[in-house]
């Protein structure tokens, strides 16, 4: 059996933009990218804090340690920059992978500067 779960997520990340005459995409800082092991091209889903919105977009690098996160296209209509967004990555794994597997939560301030990356844990523990 595969399995779909969480690869990884950036938590309560700052919008900085949101641009409606892009074509699509999230634009994320490529230094958050890496530290939650996020591809260009990746399909990534987005939660709004905020709103309750969710999409799903695919991700674009953004400048390195800029700290932008900026919605575009149609995307940019559920959220206002200043709103606060879970971004999401997902997976596939068999049964053995996934029973081993501890996704990656990179945790940021207020500006999306990475604050702390942890694992997720989930023998009778939250994040």
């Amino acid at each position: 059996m595969i399995l779909n779960l969480l690869k990884s997520k950036i938590h309560c990340a700052t919008v900085t933009e949101a641009n409606l005459k892009y074509m699509g995409s999230i634009t994320i800082d490529e230094a958050l990218m890496e530290a939650a092991h996020i591809l260009p091209n990746e399909r990534v889903q987005v939660v709004n804090n905020n709103n309750g919105a969710r999409l799903e977009t695919y991700v674009i690098p953004g400048p390195r340690n800029s700290g932008v996160i900026c919605l575009n296209g149609s995307a940019a209509r559920m959220v206002q920059p200043e709103d606060i967004v879970i971004i999401m990555a997902y997976a596939f794994f068999d049964e053995k992978e996934a029973a081993a597997y501890k996704p990656t939560v990179v945790m940021v301030d207020e500006k999306n500067a990475v604050k702390e990356i942890r694992s997720i844990e989930y023998h009778g523990q939250t994040e």
